[in-house]
């Protein structure tokens, strides 16, 4: 479903990404790991087609990178990119007027879920709340692949709780790819099936989670400390 090989990405002087080559399959949770600066948004950016390759192949369904292939994607990126002054319905409405995917009752039954209202205004709520209405918009959708660019981080752990909770409820099985982009493994490791370990925009280790762990005698908590201590 979605392939990189041999990617290179540049930013002036600095290397993002060093020959990376992945596969994630299709209807599976995987893990893109690594510590901050180690190019896990980088490559997300390029699926979406924000940024672009230096050099070396990336395919979406069997496309580069565009417009059109963003469109079956859903993205939750780390920054707050929701305007400020505006409702939750109001943003939801916007979303909704962009994305043909739009479920309107998967919202319904999403904000209430998360314990959200739709007059409340995003500039008003708490940083939690903010994560918990990044999450609304990115599920609310339909996509065939979600992309969460380090949806637990700076969030209290009831928050994070319930951002985990949403994943693992709203997650089709066998029929959606996500990829969550993480350097904090503890929580997400018992919902990956496909780890992808980085440092430094390289690819240091990659495979089927339980056979890494079965391998390594280790959690990916564990095998993550062994992987970048080397």
């Amino acid at each position: 479903m979605i392939k990189f090989k041999d990617v290179n990405k540049h930013f002036g002087s600095v290397k993002a990404l060093d020959n990376m080559s992945v596969n994630y399959i299709k209807g599976r949770i995987t893990g893109l790991f690594g510590p901050n600066g180690s190019g896990k948004s980088t490559a997300l950016r390029i699926m979406l087609s924000l940024n672009k390759a230096d050099s070396g192949e990336v395919l979406i369904f069997g496309e580069k990178p565009s417009v059109e292939t963003r469109e079956n994607i859903s993205y939750l990126p780390e920054i707050d990119y929701i305007y400020s002054w505006m409702t939750i319905k109001q943003a939801a409405d916007f979303m909704k007027g962009i994305y043909g995917d739009w479920d309107d009752s998967k919202y319904s039954d999403l904000i209430k879920f998360l314990g959200l209202e739709p007059e409340m205004v995003i500039k008003k709520i708490s940083r939690g709340m903010r994560a918990k209405v990044k999450l609304l918009l990115c599920f609310s959708r339909n996509a065939e692949i979600m992309l969460l660019d380090e949806p637990l981080s700076g969030i209290d752990i009831l928050t994070r709780d319930k951002i985990i909770e949403t994943i693992i409820r709203d997650y089709r099985v066998g029929e959606q790819t996500i990829i969550i982009s993480t350097h904090e493994i503890q929580e997400v490791e018992g919902l990956v099936d496909d780890v992808v370990f980085i440092g430094e925009g390289k690819v240091v280790l990659q495979g089927e989670a339980e056979r890494l762990r079965n391998e390594n005698k280790l959690s990916l908590v564990g095998l993550m400390k062994e992987v970048y201590r080397q």
